[in-house]
């Protein structure tokens, strides 16, 4: 009769050391027999690297099969070093020591190198890379009937065009090989218009009609004040390199101011939009009957702006809920506002917290969103005032100055001598009269900077009053 262990040698099972001593086979031997198997033979072949050694010391120990280190030197194939010419019992291709030309020279010079014995009497293969300029020619007739120009000679024409040949169109080095001395002295400019004329003269001349023509087009009075403007640039001063950086600096302040009044210009038109379409609403509803209206007309109402005061949340969803929910103020009120709204109730006569009846929730709501539109119109109504007030008082500061190119204000008194125009030192920052001539947008609306500039402005035109 068969035991365990002869059932387990028969399906080649291994079980742990208890099963095999008792002799009894698990249902996991029977439904995962390789699992343990290959656990068991990754146990066998994991090394550890002992601890204190280098990864790259413990790698040269074993080969990439993890075999033991050999006792003696062998020559094998496997490791790190490996054959990297595999030398066959094939014959070697011959090479030869022989004379070339290049094709790219004119001057027929010989020379020597190694190529194989296959490749003899070959052209050169780096003639390929020599590429040239197809340079137009023309005849005595072509130049007298098209290519005629009183400023040029035809011995002159021909001189630049030889060049253009032997220098493949690089004009820097034409203008410095060019014959200063027989000829009238040229620019590098004049050299590429009369190429680039010449060179369309004859491409209309002998297109053939009906094709597309390529025409080289050259403007060399936009190339001459290109490079004029090029030196200018190089040749600033520091002084003018600094103030244009500060003219940079003016600008985008301007931009960015002149953004800020656009978006407040905006949300003011958004505030007296949502006030007129607020009163425009209230006079609809006092003039329609009390009676409900069906759910469409009331869609199709105009919807008020976000803008328009305090827009209260909606308490549609199922459930119960109590009436004064619908009383407290949304978080996006901020805390000013709030404020402002309780000190107005209180002015008003109006209780802070009423009894939330149906009419009584509806009407407290809408008074306090008016009260809040209210608010930020005479809040923008102000900053509009205080800008407007800013800019005259800018205005009258120039208009005495003579900046704006009147006649300057005379002051009460005598009137004083001509006072010439301050320099500021180097180092002491920028000029200040640049400030008043060009924040002609204005300044971002604090007192604060209101206040300073004001002072800074009677502060200088009493020391102008003062100066001799």
């Amino acid at each position: 009769m068969a035991t365990g262990a002869d059932v387990r040698d028969i399906l080649e099972l291994g079980g742990p050391e208890g099963d095999a001593a008792s002799g009894t086979i698990s249902k996991k031997d029977i439904i995962n027999p390789d699992k343990k198997k290959s656990k068991k033979s990754s146990e066998t072949l994991t090394f550890k690297r002992p601890e204190g050694m280098h990864r790259e010391v413990y790698a040269l120990l074993y080969s990439d099969k993890k075999d033991a280190p050999p006792l003696l030197p062998s020559d094998t194939g496997q490791g790190y070093r490996t054959v990297k010419a595999k030398l066959g019992s094939k014959k070697v291709r011959p090479w030869k020591w022989m004379p070339f030309t290049n094709p790219a020279r004119k001057d027929g010079a010989m020379f020597f190198h190694w190529r194989r014995a296959a490749e003899e009497g070959k052209d050169y293969p780096f003639a390929r890379f020599n590429k040239t300029v197809q340079v137009p020619v023309y005849s005595e007739q072509e130049y007298q009937l098209y290519l005629h120009d009183d400023a040029w000679t035809k011995a002159e024409t021909d001189h630049l065009f030889d060049l253009s040949r032997r220098f493949d169109l690089r004009f820097v080095v034409i203008h410095d090989r060019y014959d200063h001395q027989q000829f009238k002295k040229r620019s590098v400019e004049d050299l590429k218009e009369r190429y680039y004329h010449i060179c369309a003269k004859l491409a209309n001349v002998r297109a053939v009609p009906g094709t597309d023509l390529k025409i080289p087009v050259f403007d060399a009075g936009h190339e001459r004040r290109r490079k004029e403007q090029l030196e200018r640039l190089y040749n600033r001063t520091p002084e003018q390199v600094a103030e244009e950086e500060y003219l940079l600096q003016e600008l985008r302040k301007i931009e960015a101011r002149k953004k800020e009044r656009e978006k407040r210009s905006q949300d003011l038109q958004k505030l007296i939009t949502a006030a007129d379409t607020t009163a425009e609403q209230r006079r609809t509803e006092r003039k329609a009957p009390k009676k409900k209206l069906p759910q469409k007309k009331e869609a199709e109402k105009p919807a008020v702006p976000e803008t328009a005061g305090i827009k209260f949340p909606d308490f549609k969803s199922a459930g119960v809920t109590l009436r004064s929910q619908r009383m407290k103020l949304p978080s996006s009120v901020g805390q000013k506002k709030i404020k402002a709204l309780e000190q107005m109730l209180l002015e008003l006569g109006v209780e802070l917290s009423p009894t939330p009846t149906e009419e009584l929730v509806h009407m407290f709501n809408e008074l306090r969103s008016d009260l809040v539109l209210l608010y930020e119109l005479k809040q923008a109504c102000a900053n509009c005032e205080y800008e407007l007030q800013m800019l005259r008082h800018r205005h009258e500061a120039l208009a005495r100055a003579g900046v704006l190119g009147g006649p300057a204000t005379p002051a009460s008194g005598p009137a004083p001598a001509p006072a010439e125009p301050a320099v500021p030192e180097p180092g002491l920052g920028p000029d200040p009269s640049k400030d008043a001539i060009i924040d002609v947008v204005g300044a971002p609306l604090t007192p604060n900077s209101r206040k300073r500039r004001e002072s800074a402005s009677s502060s200088s035109s009493v020391k102008k009053a003062k100066k001799p």
